[in-house]
């Protein structure tokens, strides 16, 4: 198999393609390929007919680029084809996560202020990976959990939203007697006294 460059404007949509692209998806793919270069070649057909990659072609539309490198696959069958621009997009989304380990790395590129939005992830996303990684599977859990309230919160910076996650992971540290997080701030305000008007 060879890489070669394509004009963008000659690669042809299948028209049947099942798989749904929003312009947030496409924005973070652009995204991705501005900060990384281009990773994954569209997959073609015999006639530019688009077997893989509608996403990515989408993206370097936005990105206004002239060519894309593409992979030629003449010789699928019709069948063939039809079946890979399926199992393309399946096979990717079978796969799980090791939570704990993505916890890990997404920590450790906060810590760099690396800007996480390229990683693909949705802001409650990223807080659920990092509630996560203090409640690991060593912790008695809590038998149940009577309530829950849910926030989303606004950083005016990274460099902020850095310091929150930071704070939130002390907690674990300062109080590990505790189960939940919400214990743990609960405690952290009695202890000094942020309850009082």
């Amino acid at each position: 198999m060879q890489i070669e460059q394509r004009k963008v404007d000659s690669l042809i949509p299948y028209v049947n393609n099942s798989r749904k692209h929003s312009d947030e998806q496409i924005a973070q793919i652009a995204a991705s390929i501005k900060e990384f270069g281009w990773t994954n070649p569209i997959l073609v057909d015999g006639d530019n007919g688009i077997i893989a990659g509608h996403g990515r072609v989408k993206a370097a539309r936005k990105l206004n680029m002239d060519k894309v490198p593409v992979i030629e696959l003449a010789h699928l069958s019709d069948t063939q084809r039809k079946a890979l621009i399926i199992a393309d997009n399946k096979l990717a989304l079978n796969a799980d996560w090791d939570k704990e380990i993505l916890s890990l790395e997404i920590d450790g590129l906060r810590q760099v202020d690396f800007n996480l939005d390229l990683l693909g992830f949705s802001f409650d996303e990223l807080v659920s990976q990092s509630i996560d990684n203090l409640n690991n599977d060593n912790e008695p859990k809590p038998k149940e959990i009577n309530y829950a309230i849910q926030y989303n919160l606004v950083f005016e910076s990274e460099s902020q939203q850095t310091t929150w996650f930071g704070f939130i992971k002390n907690l674990k540290s300062m109080f590990p007697e505790e189960e939940t997080l919400g214990a743990r701030l609960r405690r952290f305000i009695e202890e000094n006294n942020l309850g009082e008007a």
